[in-house]
């Protein structure tokens, strides 16, 4: 079985239950795990480098209202790969490519190719995707496997975390606009033992307003920007901190940046380890998380890994 993986998360899942050599493909974007990066890449980014948080907020939000990507399918690859499984999404047909556009062009190169979509919502919904997958690519024993390791994990989170008073937390998305989170974030707060101040369980997210970040009393403000590693974050951060609307949802709370690639925007297994990041984070339970994972703006300056104030 040939697989190409359109999606990081997918690609994650796929290696995670021990079919990264059955995978031929993948996107631009695949990192994790390094084996992938290994791969062809059938994908390409059609936005310019070096761009701001607000010029790529503004292009995204031109994608959504012109009907297109910002990613472009390399077909002639695709077609040269001559895959068995597709894996797409219709998550979020600007941030990857949809699964209409896949459609499409293996109607014309490779018909005899199965389009999988993996679309989770929330954190069961991953369970249900990773579970869905493995029967697709006849790994259906170490998918079950896997998905009962991190429900094993979660649990001890939620043991860690139980009888714990929960702080506020208010989670971002990203800069310039400040966008709320939604899916499966507010999940990964709540299981972490926080209460999320922004976003609704498998909703999207939202654009927020000067009022809606100035409206709430944070203990905890979480920034987990959409596609960024920490040291991204970390800068985009230091470039709205003397905002306004940052400064009064930031008011006596504690600071705290993360790698939002890795651990919260890819609905991945690493989801997991975003939980019990968070929950390190937010209660000092478990392993401390690894230096480049997340830091904390104390004092005017950034301190890895981050940990409760005494």
């Amino acid at each position: 079985m040939r697989i190409v993986s359109l999606l990081p998360s997918a690609t994650e899942m796929l290696f995670a239950i021990g079919v990264g050599d059955r995978v031929v493909g993948v996107t631009h974007e695949c990192d994790f795990p390094p084996a992938a990066t290994q791969r062809p890449s059938v994908t390409r980014d059609l936005l310019p480098p070096g761009l701001s948080a607000a010029e790529i907020d503004a292009a995204v939000s031109a994608g959504i209202r012109d009907e297109h990507t910002i990613y472009a399918l390399d077909v002639d690859t695709l077609r040269a790969l001559q895959p068995d499984v597709v894996v797409a999404q219709q998550l979020c047909d600007v941030c990857a490519v949809p699964v209409a556009a896949v459609d499409a062009a293996l109607c014309a190169l490779a018909p005899h190719a199965r389009v999988v979509a993996a679309d989770p919502h929330t954190l069961d919904d991953l369970f249900a995707a990773i579970t869905a997958l493995g029967g697709e690519v006849d790994a259906a024993e170490p998918a079950t496997r896997l998905v009962d390791a991190l429900r094993g994990r979660l649990a001890a989170v939620d043991a860690a975390v139980a009888g714990r008073p929960r702080p506020s937390v208010a989670m971002l998305e990203w800069p310039d606009p400040p966008w709320l989170p939604g899916h499966w974030a507010p999940d990964m707060i709540e299981r972490a033992g926080g209460a999320s101040l922004f976003g609704v369980s498998g909703q999207p997210s939202q654009r927020a307003t000067v009022g809606e970040l100035g409206a709430v009393d944070a203990d905890v403000v979480v920034a987990a920007f959409c596609g960024f590693h920490l040291a991204q974050t970390v800068e985009h951060v230091e470039g709205i901190v003397d905002r306004p609307a940052w400064r009064s949802l930031t008011e006596g709370a504690r600071v705290v940046a993360v790698d939002g690639s890795a651990y919260v925007s890819r609905p991945g297994p690493r989801l997991i380890d975003g939980v019990e990041l968070l929950a390190h984070v937010l209660h000092g339970v478990g392993e401390p998380p690894a230096a480049d994972a997340v830091a904390e703006l104390r004092d005017g300056a950034w301190h890895r890994p981050a940990t409760p104030a005494s």
